[in-house]
Formats: C-alpha cells, structure tokens, sequence
C-alpha cells in the first residue's frame, strides 16, 4: 500500500515509478478521490461549525420571544445536520473506495531494477555450476526409471483431479529429507527461527501481504471465509500485523515448512506434465521483518541463504533481478534463484527472494518505535522460497540420473536418508 501524502507530494515521481510496470498516470484518480473526500470532510466541519453557531442562537431568539427566528434557527440546525450526516457518509465512502485503488496499485520497483517486459527482460547477476556432460539423452523427472514407481500422477488425478501427485517410497522419503536438510541449515547456520504456522488464514491476513484484492483468483476460500496460504509468507510476515514494536525486536527471521495452495488461474497448459507446477505443494519459506536501513542488507543475505541450499546440494544454478515488467506486484526488488534442469535443458526458477520495502507494513499497520524515541515508523519485510520443495526434488532427480536408469543423490542427503547415497532403477533406496 502506498503513502497517500506522498503521493500528494510527488505525484509525478509517483507516476514515473509505475509506468515502469505498464500504469499510466496512477495518481489522477487517487488524487481526484483523495481531493473529493477532504473537501467532503471539510464541508461537513464547517456545517458542524454552522450548526454549533445556530444551536447557541436558538435559545437567544427564544428568550426574545422571536419566533419566527427561533424557527428559522432550528431549521437551519437541523439541515446542517442532515448535511453533515450526508458528507460524512459520503466520505466514508470515497475513503474505502480510495483505500480500495491504493490496495489495488503494485508496489514502486527500486531505482536500478531492469526495465522490461517479461522474464526475457530479467538480469543475470550470478551463477553457480556447470551443468553435466552427459553421454546419454537426459529425460525429465517423471520419465526417470527409478522414480516412475513413486511418482503417481493417475492416482493423485482420481483422487483430486489435475496437478496433483501421490509420492511414495524412496521418492516420497527423498521429499522429505529435502524439507529436513533445508530447514535444519536455515535454523543451525542461517540463524532463522523455526515456525509452525496455520495454513488457512482470515481474509484480513491476505490483505496484509498483497494477495488480496487482486489475486484472489490464484487462491482458495473455504466455504466459512478462511483462505488456504499460497505460501507461509502470509502467515509469517502477519505475525507483526498491527503492532509497534520496539526497534530492538529487529531484525526478525523466520522459516517454515508447510503445505501451500495454489488455484493456478491463468496458467492452463504450462508445465502440464510432472510436478513442477501444483495445486499443493511443500516449501520452505523465509520471512524477515526489518529496519527500513537494513533491508538491503538482508534481501543480500537471504538470497545466500537459498542458494546455500543449492550449493550443498550441488546444483548448478543462477540468480537474476526480475525486471519491471515480471517481478510481483508487492516487490521493490526481486531476485528469481534459477536451477539447471537437465531433462528441461533450461534453467527453472526455484525461489524468489523479494524486499517489499514499507508496502506491507502499511497494509498490516506494522511499525517500530525508533531507537532515538521518535514517532513510530512503518517496518520493512521481506520474503523467500529457500527453497520449494518439489522442484528441489525434481532438480536432485534429474541432475542424478544416470544412463541405467539409477539417481544418484547428493552427498548432504546421504545421513538424512540411513546413509543411503542412491535410488536403483527399481525405485529402491541403496
């Protein structure tokens, strides 16, 4: 959400910052309302004003015996009152329709962040890896011998339909050794605070980080009014919705692992086959709550954090800042964490690592009270996969097929899994 005075301020910059993202002069009709509704206010205090004055002369007439003064002067307090219940109905009204077009508008994209139209306009920034030299014809996840007994597309599709999965066996025991590694790293040598966290949520909450009003349609409701989190950054940057904190509480770093749903509207006949795009899935999610100075700081240190996983993993990857035109509508800056997929010969985003800057902060009215004992300030959040988990399995899949069949797995997997280093071409673990 954006800073109304702001924007009253510097209309123009805020103009210039979202035509970057395709919007043409934004702040004429936030103006526009904005003007309306404090002109309403101001007229309803000035009949308030008007009243007060006439309600202290209509005992005055009164007592002169003036009738027709003394009715001319309760008339005139009763119309004023008619009149200050209708302005201010009518501000009430166009103060939630302007809340509703500030809740609408994306966030401003950072000065230095890429202009562009799509994911072809993104900006490499770094990479890590080579790629296999294979001498056999690599194929995607699903199609690998050792994983086709454990990977179940026909059953998951009788039992809830299209982009769904039944894991099981080694395949199913992988999955979760993923979660396990992944959320032991973040909490023993990123310094993260493990959190179980609900995975349905009040509607108020998906306001709070932005799914809401717009993107309601990539989410579920339930028939009682609760959503399904499209990812725990819901859940975990709310933990701060509507307090002021002390400026020591910051910073604030979270991780959690929990089941996420998807509707993917928008995406039919995208990555229809295998796994890589679900309607549930598991993710590892990092959420941290900032100062407004260190933000930087951090979106450079949690964007490690994911690529850490990878490294220890072993695969290969690369990092790029989305431009304006991909990046999510609550980002200032995003850095999508790409990892090789060897049956896809592309590189495939694993995690989005994103500051938001203020703009969720003042959607959940979160604040922190200044170390110089100022007047409280809007926080910064940011958020980020580190990583998915699905499609960590599907990069250590295909990365580890081998020519007969066999995957071999990574060396940081082999304890979690009774020190086992591979899945046979039967789907056993060895």
């Amino acid at each position: 959400m954006h800073d109304i005075k702001s924007i009253r301020e510097n209309p123009a910059a805020f103009d210039a910052a979202l035509s970057r993202r395709g919007l043409e002069n934004p702040s004429s009709e936030v103006l526009k309302l904005d003007e309306s509704r404090r002109a309403k206010i101001q007229a309803a205090e000035t009949a308030k004003a008007d009243a007060n004055k006439a309600s202290k002369e209509v005992g005055a007439a009164k007592g002169r015996g003036d009738e027709a003064e003394f009715e001319r002067l309760r008339a005139l307090v009763a119309e004023k009152k008619a009149d200050i219940a209708r302005l201010n109905d009518e501000a009430k009204a166009e103060d939630v329709a302007l809340n509703d077009l500030l809740m609408g508008l994306p966030n401003l994209p950072y000065d230095d962040i890429p202009d562009g139209a799509d994911e072809a306009d993104n900006v490499e920034i770094a990479r890590w890896g080579s790629p296999r030299n294979l001498d056999f014809d690599p194929v995607e996840h699903y199609d690998i011998p050792a994983v086709q007994g454990g990977m179940d597309f026909e059953t998951a599709a009788k039992l809830s339909g299209s982009r769904f999965v039944l894991l099981s066996g080694s395949i199913a025991r992988l999955h979760r050794a993923l979660a396990q590694m992944m959320l032991d790293t973040h909490v023993d040598e990123n310094g993260l605070t493990e959190t179980i966290t609900p995975v349905l949520v009040r509607e108020d909450m998906m306001y709070g980080t932005g799914q809401l009003p717009k993107f309601g349609e990539d989410s579920y409701k339930t028939t009682n009014g609760w959503w399904l989190i499209p990812t725990a950054e819901v859940t975990l940057t709310n933990i701060v919705n509507g307090l002021t904190v002390n400026h020591d509480y910051l910073p604030r770093r979270y991780v959690a692992h929990t089941n996420c749903f998807r509707s993917e509207a928008g995406s039919a006949g995208r990555d229809t086959s295998g796994m890589l795009r679900q309607h549930q899935f598991e993710k590892v999610e990092m959420v941290s709550v900032t100062h407004p100075d260190q933000s930087d700081a951090e979106h450079l240190r949690m964007t490690k954090c994911a690529e850490g996983i990878l490294e220890k993993l072993d695969l290969p990857y690369r990092t790029v800042v989305l431009c304006t035109g991909d990046m999510g509508a609550g980002a200032r800056r995003t850095h999508d964490i790409e990892v090789w997929l060897p049956g896809q010969n592309a590189y495939r985003e694993i995690s989005s690592i994103s500051t938001c800057g203020d703009y969720q902060a003042r959607r959940m009215n979160a604040r922190f009270k200044p170390e110089d004992g100022g007047k409280p300030q809007f926080l910064h959040t940011l958020n980020g996969s580190g990583l998915a988990v699905g499609r960590c399995l599907i990069a250590v899949l295909e990365n580890g097929q081998q020519a007969d069949g066999s995957v071999d797995l990574p060396a940081a997997l082999h304890g979690y899994l009774g020190g086992k280093t591979k899945i046979t071409p039967d789907g056993k673990l060895a």
